[in-house]
């Protein structure tokens, strides 16, 4: 037990000081605090989500306050606008990233993400205006991806996936109860400052400390070259999920997978409070077991199951745990039933990063914003359309969160119907986990790789053979002998 111990430190510790020489040609390194490694990915992620887990409960008020009975509705349209935007250009900036580096684009993405912050209380309009267009640069996670896939092998770099996903999981542990305290004690506008504070000290630490991981020898252009239509075309990249086969079968499987996971993520904790009899602090609770279980699961279990079945595996793995959880969330009519979701949903959790460890492992070394692009820019379509498709399933099954504000409104609805709860208590999630169970069956088709060889030799003469012929390249290689 104790070698098994030391031998998981090892690995962690590996994953999370890996790094590459990112050295530019003249021998100099890159501007920013040392090498590049996982902890600059790390901090970057930490600060952004910090800060948007502390407006949790303002963003709620806000919300009520402007668009009334009209509240779930909007949060969806707002949403959709902002996942559309994301779905059309995180294949664009993952692709000019490829081309240009990853800090630039990192300092864009957090800085335009968090920019609709201060607005929230100088302009609620202006705010949920500024947070639809925010879209456009919400590709933190596919930016952050491609930088971990730059100064980490092959072997560390599904651990080094499992790190950033956890600590987004541990940002949100804490941060939504202590910006509901604090805003309790002292209001929110002092949430939205010290919000506003994090996300400029996470726009200063990438601009100071955070060195370009992507070497200057990989770059195939500079700030002064051109981009052709071609490069910066946003459908150019996602035309290329249909011709590679690899890279379909997980797109499809994300969009699968993640569609109900980002329509429950927007209505779950209401569920809980309005359907489920959650009171305010069991939901505090509730946030704080799936957070810390999610670091757990995104570290120590994915690495375990990564070593002992691989990546496919661990993927059908980690869709069982959320088929469970759905369908427990649907037919469950007892508190201590959505306890056993919860855990079975922070379970789940390894999905994510375990598919883009699968799709980076295959991936040129100048190929890694694109890949990690399309699979950020499917999530940004779920994310769009799981909140309406929940909403719509909500409305058609008579279920209205809105309604339930009120204290007495669910216990009438039960007076009405006495048998409205013994058949299925949330209908969206029965539906979210047959969406799940197809993914399941996409999923087995995919093909168990891992790269044995170096094909970055070939990469680039076989690129400028298919552009010069006017072909269409894979984006991955796969290895034929390897089904």
């Amino acid at each position: 037990m104790a070698a098994m111990g030391k031998k998981r430190k090892k690995l962690l510790h590996s994953a999370l000081w890996a790094k590459k020489n990112t050295m530019n040609k003249d021998g100099s390194t890159t501007q920013g605090i040392g090498q590049p490694s996982i902890v600059h990915a790390l901090i970057i992620i930490f600060l952004e989500f910090f800060a948007w887990g502390l407006l949790t409960s303002p963003v709620l008020n806000i919300l009520h306050e402007t668009f009334g009975d009209h509240t779930f509705l909007m949060n969806g349209l707002i949403q959709g606008v902002k996942g559309l935007l994301s779905f059309l250009s995180a294949p664009l900036i993952g692709a000019l990233s490829d081309v240009w580096g990853r800090k630039s684009f990192l300092l864009l993405s957090v800085f335009f993400t968090c920019a609709p912050i201060p607005l929230m209380r100088i302009s609620p309009w202006w705010y949920f205006a500024m947070l639809s267009m925010s879209g456009v640069f919400a590709v933190t996670f596919s930016i952050i991806f491609a930088y971990v896939a730059d100064i980490t092998e092959e072997q560390d770099r599904s651990a080094a996936y499992g790190l950033v996903s956890a600590t987004f999981a541990a940002s949100l542990v804490i941060s939504p109860a202590v910006g509901a305290y604090v805003g309790k004690t002292y209001g929110d506008n002092l949430v939205i400052a010290l919000s506003s504070a994090i996300a400029l000290l996470d726009v200063l630490f990438i601009l100071v400390a955070v060195p370009e991981s992507l070497p200057e020898k990989v770059r195939p252009a500079s700030w002064g070259a051109s981009i052709s239509w071609e490069q910066a075309d946003p459908f150019a990249s996602l035309r290329k999920v249909g011709q590679d086969q690899v890279v379909l079968l997980i797109c499809i499987t994300v969009f699968l997978s993640y569609l109900p996971e980002a329509g429950q993520y927007t209505c779950i904790f209401l569920y809980l409070k309005e359907v489920m009899g959650f009171n305010e602090e069991g939901v505090a609770k509730y946030i704080a077991l799936v957070g810390v279980l999610s670091v757990f699961a995104q570290t120590q279990l994915l690495s375990g199951l990564m070593r002992m079945l691989g990546n496919k595996n661990t993927i059908m793995v980690g869709l069982g745990f959320q088929i469970f959880q759905l369908a427990w969330y649907g037919f469950g009519t007892q508190t201590w039933m959505m306890w056993v979701a919860g855990v079975m949903a922070a379970l789940s959790s390894i999905n994510y990063p375990c598919m883009s460890s699968i799709v980076s492992n295959n991936a040129d070394a100048d190929q890694q914003g694109v890949v990690q692009g399309i699979i950020t820019g499917i999530r940004g379509l779920c994310n769009g359309l799981g909140p309406a498709l929940f909403g719509f399933i909500f409305f058609v099954f008579d279920v209205d969160l809105n309604k339930l504000d009120s204290p007495t409104a669910a216990a009438n609805k039960t007076l009405a119907d006495p048998t409205a709860q013994s058949i299925i208590q949330g209908p969206p999630f029965v539906f979210g986990a047959i969406l799940v169970i197809l993914a399941l069956l996409v999923a087995f088709f995919i093909p168990e790789h891992s790269s044995k060889y170096d094909h970055s030799s070939r990469s680039s003469a076989k690129r400028t053979l298919m552009v010069m012929e006017g072909g269409e390249e894979p984006l991955l290689q796969v290895d034929s002998d390897n089904p």
